[in-house]
């Protein structure tokens, strides 16, 4: 009897149970943001648009296409660092960061519709396969690379592609033509582009961006300075746009000693999170100069604001771009990519070097140009102190925030060096091509000289070879007649770092530019008398 009454209620228990649970586990559900009990959630007011669009519209709709502008214009209403990348766009953009690709390992000119092999990078795939400088490439398999249609994104398409994975390249040489097969491999792209000694006791290291692979790529500089007896070093930063944060904060491990804090990263949904030291470095005592200028961007300024604030460096240049934003890039379900701005990153007295985009992205972006051109005509940028907050070092240092990081020593730009002629002679590339047909010319002459500091001392550019120069030049339509005796030496200058690139690769290139660089001559001139 007992049992069948059993029977009876055991279903109706369990329904009871089930009914108890399904309540709180919707009570504890409708505790969570955007989540109600019983109910369905609502789309939003962007996706209903879209929907009306696909069912209702006239005409077919590119759901891709309204989409990706739909992010863009939500984007615009945020900091200009919050951007998003496309699918075209995010290996380039991946490949900045880690500082490497997979292709054959050259660096190329295009010169009258044909690819020239400028440079042939050390052990990489191209070298080890018996291509030259001067080569000129014809054929990359069965793709003709040459024409008026030629282009540095079909020269890429072609030319990479997976590791490992070989292509026939038909070259021309010495008017012959020949074959070789080249097997893609990883090329690391450089970030440091030179170190070396500007004296007996002075060290240069220039830094042009940060990727996963810098810090190892500095301290392969600094360590070989320290065994040439370097007792100061000339870190120069000039023109470097940032990267990978981590990248700065190692590099500033090896010049700060103790636990130092060297920046600290805090946003809404991101908890304060600090960086500091955590070992011993390798260049804590050394006396350091940054070079610095409205191009040092987001990870130099946090490389060199932590050296500022600890009183360890003192910068030499311009004003600094100033980012102070963090990004983290997420990868969307399109196989694109959002960088989004998760924090801000401040100094160790707690500056917040970023400037003002209230105004949005088009004025941010030509604030830049505003510092130095105004009613169509050159200044010297200024230098503006935001005294609404002040902070001290222990030193007592007056330091500011907002607008990035203001140098000790300034030196404004030269506007008289650097004129029309030179902007059109870089943006036709006739400076750059002039290097590579020089050595092309010369190259059996110039192999006398043995280093890169060898040629920067006793290579001359005489009469003849600007005569040469001013040929190349009025058939790219510059004319060279009329341009002041200051830009003709920068121009001069520039071009005997052209040829030394085309020996010496980017570390000739700085040798030479460096004799005549205004701030190399000031970070010489404080160190040996301020530090």
């Amino acid at each position: 009897m007992n049992n069948k009454k059993l029977n009876i209620w055991l279903p109706l228990l369990l329904s009871i149970t089930i009914i108890i649970g399904m309540f709180f586990g919707y009570k504890m559900r409708d505790a969570m943001p955007g989540k109600k009990f019983f109910s369905i959630q609502k789309n939003t007011s962007l996706q209903e648009v879209i929907d009306l669009l696909n069912s209702r519209y006239v005409d077919k709709i590119d759901n891709k296409s309204i989409i990706d502008t739909a992010i863009d214009a939500i984007l615009t209403k945020l900091d200009p660092h919050t951007i998003h990348i496309p699918v075209s766009e995010l290996q380039q953009v991946n490949e900045d960061i880690q500082g490497s690709f997979v292709g054959i390992g050259i660096e190329y000119n295009i010169l009258y519709d044909s690819l020239n092999v400028a440079q042939v990078v050390t052990n990489g795939p191209s070298e080890k396969a018996g291509l030259k400088i001067g080569d000129i490439i014809l054929k990359a398999g069965d793709s003709i690379i040459s024409g008026k249609q030629i282009s540095a994104e079909r020269i890429r398409a072609i030319l990479r592609g997976p590791e490992k994975s070989s292509i026939n390249l038909t070259i021309s040489r010495n008017n012959k033509q020949q074959v070789f097969e080249v097997k893609r491999g990883s090329i690391t792209v450089p970030s440091v582009d030179a170190y070396y000694m500007l004296d007996a006791t002075t060290g240069y290291i220039k830094i042009n961006k940060f990727t996963s692979q810098t810090y190892k790529e500095f301290m392969n500089g600094l360590l070989t300075l320290k065994k040439l007896k370097m007792q100061s070093l000339i870190l120069d930063l000039r023109d470097n746009g940032g990267g990978v944060l981590e990248e700065a904060v190692e590099i500033a491990d090896e010049l700060l000693e103790g636990d130092k804090l060297i920046t600290y990263t805090e946003g809404m949904h991101n908890p304060k999170k600090e960086f500091r030291c955590r070992r011993q470095g390798q260049f804590e005592t050394g006396k350091v100069i940054v070079l610095a200028d409205e191009g040092s961007a987001s990870a130099s300024e946090v490389l060199m604001g932590a050296l500022q604030d600890w009183d360890r460096a003192l910068i030499v240049g311009r004003r600094s771009f100033g980012k102070g934003l963090v990004q983290e890039q997420y990868d969307l379900s399109d196989r694109s990519a959002l960088r989004l701005t998760v924090a801000r990153y401040f100094t160790p007295l707690g500056r917040s070097i970023q400037r003002s985009y209230k105004n949005g992205s088009k004025s941010y972006y030509e604030d830049i140009t505003k510092r130095f051109v105004q009613d169509g005509k050159f200044k010297a940028d200024s230098v503006n102190n935001d005294t609404s907050k002040i902070y001290k070092t222990r030193a007592g240092k007056k330091l500011y925030g907002s607008g990035g990081i203001l140098p000790d020593y300034f030196i404004a730009m030269d506007t008289n060096m650097v004129g029309t002629v030179t902007r059109n002679l870089s943006i036709k590339g006739t400076l750059e091509n002039f290097g590579y047909k020089y050595f092309k010319l010369n190259g059996s002459e110039l192999i006398k000289y043995k280093t890169a500091a060898q040629f920067a001392n006793d290579f001359s550019f005489s009469d003849n070879d600007w005569k040469y120069f001013a040929s190349l030049a009025d058939k790219d339509s510059i004319p060279l007649n009329n341009i002041a005796t200051k830009e003709r030496i920068f121009i001069t200058t520039s071009l005997k770092s052209a040829i030394a690139r085309q020996l010496y690769k980017s570390e000739g290139y700085y040798e030479v530019m460096n004799k005549e660089d205004e701030g190399i001559k000031k970070a010489l001139e404080v160190l040996r008398s301020k530090l």
